[in-house]
């Protein structure tokens, strides 16, 4: 018995004649004929009624369809599966990441994808890191880039991709541009951070909180970016994560007594694996991986 063999007794069967199975399977008549009389006898059983203008199930026949069915079904999803961890991958993912993210090789990854990898349909959405997080776990989500501090939710694995430190941001010469701070230094100062739900915040209030320091902040914002620009124009020192720092005249004082680091971690559901989004998720660690 070949598959093939059951292929075409299943388009028999749908299409009502040999003629237009043969027509929808591109092959002959005869060919279609030929390859359902050898199954039929290989089985000695005859599995279709020949005697009417449309071809009929005989019992062992209405019996063998679904088994042959679910046989073909099982082969094409053996044959999709294969070519998924092939270069054609296929499938959907719908990838999540933190507000305001202008990470170069993040951006850059997912750019790529679509030139590289045309068979994954892919859809980016944005959001802080606490909602992302919930929309992974329900499932609207396949994978995150989120910001963290601590564990992530329960049901999620995480691969990090940053560990960073927590830093106080200053202008070159301002009178906290030192060696070290600790958090305690910034008390009286106009705090800049990232807006709540964020990893950035979530490493400085609970750091604040484990000192029994008010984690009071000023002005908030949805982009490391625009954080940056504030510091820089003298509105107030920014908390940041050391590697987020850039531009002239700025520097990323280490905070020594913080106790956690900002983290950025790729989350997804420990259930979801399917090999769209294991690659997307091995291209985006090997980019921004940064140990």
């Amino acid at each position: 018995m070949e598959m093939h063999q059951l292929r075409y007794f299943a388009a028999v069967v749908d299409e009502g004649s040999f003629t237009a199975a043969a027509a929808r399977l591109h092959v002959s008549q005869s060919g279609v004929s030929t390859q359902v009389a050898k199954l039929e006898k290989e089985l000695g059983q005859n599995l279709l009624d020949r005697t009417g203008r449309r071809v009929h199930l005989t019992p062992v026949g209405e019996a063998i369809l679904p088994l042959a069915k679910n046989a073909l079904a099982t082969l094409d999803a053996i044959q999709h599966t294969a070519a998924e961890f092939a270069d054609a991958v296929r499938g959907r993912v719908r990838l999540g990441m933190i507000m305001g993210c202008s990470i170069p090789p993040f951006l850059d990854t997912v750019a790529d994808l679509g030139r590289t990898h045309p068979g994954i349909e892919l859809s980016l959405h944005e959001g802080h890191s606490d909602l992302l997080q919930s929309r992974v776990l329900a499932g609207a989500l396949d994978l995150a880039l989120i910001g963290y501090a601590g564990e992530v939710a329960p049901g999620l694995e995480v691969g990090v991709v940053v560990d960073d430190p927590i830093a106080a941001v200053v202008p070159v010469g301002h009178p906290l541009d030192r060696p070290g701070l600790t958090l305690a230094d910034l008390c009286g100062e106009k705090i800049l951070c990232l807006s709540p739900g964020t990893g950035l915040r979530a490493a400085y209030d609970r750091s604040c909180a484990q000192l029994g320091l008010d984690p009071r902040v000023d002005i908030e914002a949805s982009s490391p970016a625009a954080v940056l620009r504030l510091a820089e124009r003298g509105a107030g020192v920014a908390v940041l994560s050391a590697s987020a720092v850039e531009g002239v005249g700025l520097r990323a004082v280490p905070l020594t007594d913080a106790a956690t680091n900002a983290r950025l971690g790729l989350v997804a559901r420990r259930d979801q694996h399917s090999p769209a989004v294991r690659l997307l998720h091995d291209k985006l660690t090997a980019a921004m991986r940064t140990d």
